[in-house]
């Protein structure tokens, strides 16, 4: 798979994150990102794990699997579906790292990825998994979208189990990588496809990413003109495999890029098959 095949709705921005601390990566890492303070990413949790949270989990697993525009199940059908889906979180919340626009654009200082959101695993009873997506505005920390699968739990818990470091992802090809002792390097096929089994220095993945996305950045004429393709230009789709809108342009570290299901509150999306 070489694209991000997941349909999204509506990209919103949204507020400031807590940040402290050391990151996990080391110290030699000066282009890793600060991450979420501790306590931010309880509250982050607590939201996930509410019982009106947990309420919208389950009727996403009881929707999961119809196909796009396909007729709904029968009320009560939906209700006794959602009902044994029975989803709890597991595990903490993590925070969950994007490719940084600053960093494409060769700004100094700028860390190779900024936060996105923070992700919590829900597992429904039968095993399945999903990914609820907090952001923090003025109002504290909401649930504001849902996604099957656990990648954005997966692959941070596989970057602290291979050496630490901070995994982030290049969404325009739905890469995943570890930031560690400044080496960028492959958590899943994607990325290996992208920088090798041995992956690159951060210098020469700079190198990469300007060359993949240095014509498409915010600001940019491609940008301006609207084109779809652009940065970030997999973040919104207007259907199956039509990617469609702009990215976000937002400071690194800032603010989030995120969706949200007009007249609902929540957005749902479903991952394509990974191979």
């Amino acid at each position: 798979m070489t694209g991000y095949p997941r349909h999204l709705t509506a990209l919103v921005l949204a507020g400031c994150l807590g940040l402290a601390a050391a990151p996990l990566a080391a110290a030699a890492d000066a282009a890793a990102p600060a991450p979420i303070a501790p306590a931010e990413l309880a509250a982050a949790r607590s939201a996930a794990a509410a019982p009106a949270a947990l309420d919208r989990v389950a009727l996403f697993f009881a929707r999961e699997g119809r196909p796009a525009g396909a007729a709904g199940l029968p009320a009560a059908a939906e209700a006794k579906a959602a009902t044994a889906a029975a989803p709890r979180l597991t595990g903490d919340a993590v925070a969950v790292y994007g490719l940084n626009e600053g960093f494409v654009a060769g700004v100094a200082g700028a860390p190779v990825a900024r936060v996105e959101f923070v992700a919590g695993r829900a597992v429904a009873a039968d095993g399945r998994t999903a990914s609820v997506w907090t952001i923090r505005d003025s109002g504290g920390w909401r649930v504001v979208n849902i996604a099957s699968g656990g990648d954005e739990t997966d692959y941070p818990a596989q970057a602290a189990a291979t050496g630490g470091g901070t995994a982030f992802r290049e969404p325009q090809i739905d890469a995943w990588y570890v930031l560690r002792g400044g080496r960028v390097l492959p958590l899943d096929e994607d990325a290996r496809r992208s920088v090798g089994a041995g992956g690159t220095t951060l210098a020469e993945y700079r190198k990469l990413v300007q060359q993949r996305y240095g014509g498409r950045l915010p600001g940019s004429s491609y940008d301006r003109a609207g084109a779809g393709g652009g940065w970030a230009d997999t973040a919104v789709a207007a259907g199956p495999g039509r990617p469609s809108g702009r990215g976000p342009a937002v400071a690194a570290g800032a603010a989030l890029a995120v969706t949200v299901l007009t007249g609902a509150g929540l957005a749902v999306r479903r991952r394509g098959a990974r191979r």
